[in-house]
């Protein structure tokens, strides 16, 4: 009966002992510590993003950062440079012991589970050696002093995040870390195609009804409609902004064209949009209007650059990397909306004020 008491007895000091060693491993952390000391910024040659439904590598190789999952698009260097600065700096401003059932809350629950997940970065370096981890989560919105107008200085200071070997710690971080988006088009290069001084726009639609042609002699003149209509008025604003979107295109993704890929999105049989300046000659098809309100398209670029020109240099510079868009399929915003109007879209509004300002 003794050596059975005893028995007991030390089963249960072993039970407590275990209890007692989870607790030191859940610690809050201090106030001001590095979230990730030691980070080697630049032994990271991998970053592994996890997400709501995303999992994708941007990857560094041969001086270039690229994302493996876009067929090796490149990726935002300067966006990716800042961001691992963050990283390497980023300090703890509050550190909480947590429950499993608190990670929701924080969108701290592990990636691809639920809508509350959280972004999940691995760094590797260049032979896949694993450097460093962490688990991102709900951003911490700024308090708003009511002397300064509203987002002044950003909406949010921080945002919440897990060490994986720390699970239990959710630590509030310095910096919202505005980067580490769980979208693989996000950390794409935005270095885009750029139609300056454009002198010339044609808008060639499969109804050739829709079609139409605009030109001007230089910046400072208006523009001009060809084959106007009987009663045709051209509207100069509307106009002006198509010409100035695209002097700023942006895109949101890409793909790598395939024929099949082309006639899923309506590429087959485009709407084409031909704009022209002193040396470059854009020709950007568009395909059909996705669910989202973007728009499929592609660039095609061609250059005449006389040899006598002073800055010939720098425009065989800019049309080879406006030349290297031609493989893909970008997946262009809303703003296209605003581009693709009818012959009778860019008229009528015109037509319509002089009516009123005539009352």
């Amino acid at each position: 009966m003794v050596l059975l008491a005893l028995a007991i007895v030390g089963g249960a000091g072993l039970v407590l002992l275990h209890r007692n060693q989870q607790s030191w491993m859940v610690h809050e952390a201090e106030v001001g510590d590095k979230v990730l000391p030691g980070f080697q910024m630049n032994n990271v040659a991998v970053i592994h993003v996890q997400g709501a439904g995303a999992d994708f590598n941007v990857v560094h190789s041969n001086d270039l950062w690229t994302v493996r999952e876009r067929d090796n698009y490149p990726a935002d260097f300067a966006l990716i440079r800042d961001f691992l600065f963050k990283v390497r700096d980023l300090k703890v401003v509050q550190s909480d012991v947590i429950g499993p059932n608190e990670l929701a809350r924080l969108d701290l629950d592990p990636p691809g589970e639920g809508t509350n997940c959280a972004t999940l970065l691995d760094f590797k370096d260049q032979n896949g050696k694993p450097l460093a981890s962490l688990l991102i989560g709900k951003k911490h919105r700024r308090p708003q002093n009511g002397s300064e107008p509203l987002g002044l200085h950003g909406l949010f200071d921080g945002c919440y995040a897990l060490l994986p070997g720390d699970p239990q710690n959710a630590l509030l971080v310095s910096d919202d870390l505005a980067a580490a988006s769980p979208n693989a088009g996000a950390w794409l290069s935005q270095d885009f195609f750029k139609a300056e001084n454009i002198k010339y726009i044609s808008f060639t639609s499969p109804k050739a009804a829709d079609s139409w042609e605009i030109s001007r002699t230089d910046d400072s003149s208006p523009w001009t409609l060809s084959n106007p209509k009987p009663g045709q008025v051209l509207n100069v604003q509307a106009a002006s902004i198509i010409a100035e979107i695209l002097e700023f295109p942006a895109f949101d993704d890409v793909a790598l064209k395939t024929p099949a890929l082309m006639a899923s999105h309506g590429l087959d049989k485009p709407i084409v949009i031909t704009a022209m300046t002193d040396h470059f000659a854009y020709t950007i098809k568009v395909g059909q209007m996705e669910t989202s309100g973007n728009y499929p398209i592609t660039v095609n670029v061609d250059g005449n650059i006389p040899d006598t020109d002073p800055n010939a240099s720098d425009l065989r510079a800019k049309l080879a990397k406006e030349q290297a868009l031609a493989p893909w399929i970008f997946d262009a915003g809303t703003w296209m909306d605003r581009v693709m109007r009818s012959s009778t879209a860019i008229s009528e509004q015109a037509a319509s004020e002089t009516q009123t300002a005539e009352k």
